[in-house]
């Protein structure tokens, strides 16, 4: 699940389809239990809960009944208190077990007319049922029966909840994001592409923080950080630092500046595994990877200047061209898998870096400003 947008809001991703199916799953067994031999009249209220009330009568064990009435109260992503009743019951419900099936239950506001309608329909007994429940905003004292999942007062989107009408086909559920929308990218490019400088010439232009895994390796063990000496514990041992370590470090460095309008992701992620948990960092600050920016540069280009620049470097690893030529084969060997996992999102962009400094960073601009 990633972040989406529904005309002019960002949703994140909130509950799977899995989570809903067990919720909704329990809920049938729970009331099928109750209400023993008993054949109840299942009343879905549209237009959210269709969805809900379809899954739940097709996990029902038992025979029941179903029927729909459409109340409107949501304008835009609040509960409006003018509860409007656009379709009602047909049926005769005269002493029978009504089970009122809600998509979602927050200000309480249409159980005033569901309440009021089934007064008057002389049913044997009213119960309440809801798939998400949000007690923070429940104003109401009517008794909430049977809850699948209780959330916190935050606005939801899909599996039949809208927002302007959008999002009601997502089989899963996604909760607004509040934060502002940030900028953030993953920046890479072979030995000799001339990434360092970019960087440095984004972050001042896009005004955001420049995060290198390296120097954050770096920094923790020089000041012996307790995730500097665990990742130390492991380089001492020519072990590879686990992937939590590292995405544990770059947490620090994001919370370390929370107030940023994005970052700049430079030397991570290098594989499947962390690219995945790079995400999940991103998800939780209430943010995402916008794209995967890769410089593009010709192999005997990359070779000639890493050549040049090993005269006046002093590293080692700039003046063996055998060397060099295996780094460069190590970093296609890491973006070609990290290429197709950013390609499925829509997200990875080459961008020429041959040519001057200015004309490099202004091809990359061009896509950031797209974003």
């Amino acid at each position: 699940m990633q972040t989406i947008k529904l005309d002019d809001l960002f949703f994140k991703p909130f509950k799977t389809a899995n989570d809903i199916d067990k919720a909704v799953s329990k809920m049938a067994a729970t009331i099928a239990e109750d209400l023993g031999d008993e054949i109840p009249v299942f009343v879905g209220i549209l237009n959210g809960s269709f969805m809900f009330v379809s899954d739940f009568v097709k996990k029902y064990p038992k025979p029941c009944e179903v029927t729909f009435i459409k109340l409107a109260s949501y304008e835009g992503v609040k509960s409006s208190e003018d509860i409007q009743r656009l379709i009602g019951l047909t049926q005769d419900l005269t002493n029978r077990t009504v089970v009122v099936l809600e998509d979602i239950i927050d200000s309480g506001n249409t159980l005033n007319e569901v309440h009021r309608i089934f007064k008057n329909e002389n049913v044997k007994q009213l119960l309440i049922a809801s798939l998400f429940f949000k007690p923070e905003a429940y104003k109401k004292d009517f008794k909430i029966h049977y809850t699948g999942m209780t959330i916190s007062n935050e606005f939801i989107v899909g599996y039949g909840l809208d927002y302007n009408g959008l999002g009601r086909d997502l089989p899963e559920v996604y909760q607004i994001k509040n934060t502002t929308h940030m900028t953030n990218l993953v920046l890479f490019g072979p030995p000799g592409a001339g990434k360092g400088t970019q960087a440095e010439f984004l972050k001042d232009k896009y005004n955001l923080v420049h995060i290198s895994t390296g120097d954050v390796f770096r920094f923790n063990m020089k000041n012996e950080t307790a995730l500097g000496t665990l990742a130390k514990s492991y380089i001492d041992k020519g072990q590879l630092v686990p992937d939590q370590v590292t995405i544990d470090m770059l947490e620090a460095e994001v919370e370390k500046n929370s107030d940023a309008e994005g970052f700049i992701f430079d030397g991570f992620p290098r594989t499947n595994a962390q690219a995945e948990a790079l995400d999940e960092l991103m998800s939780r600050k209430d943010s995402q990877i916008n794209a995967m920016i890769a410089l593009e540069v010709d192999d005997e280009v990359l070779v000639q200047r890493l050549l040049k620049r090993g005269k006046t470097s002093g590293r080692k690893d700039d003046a063996n061209e055998d060397v060099i030529r295996n780094r460069i084969k190590v970093y296609y060997d890491e973006t070609s898998i990290l290429k197709e996992f950013y390609s499925k999102q829509n997200k990875y962009y080459g961008v020429d870096g041959v040519g001057s400094i200015s004309d490099i960073t202004n091809r990359i601009s061009k896509v950031i400003d797209k974003l």
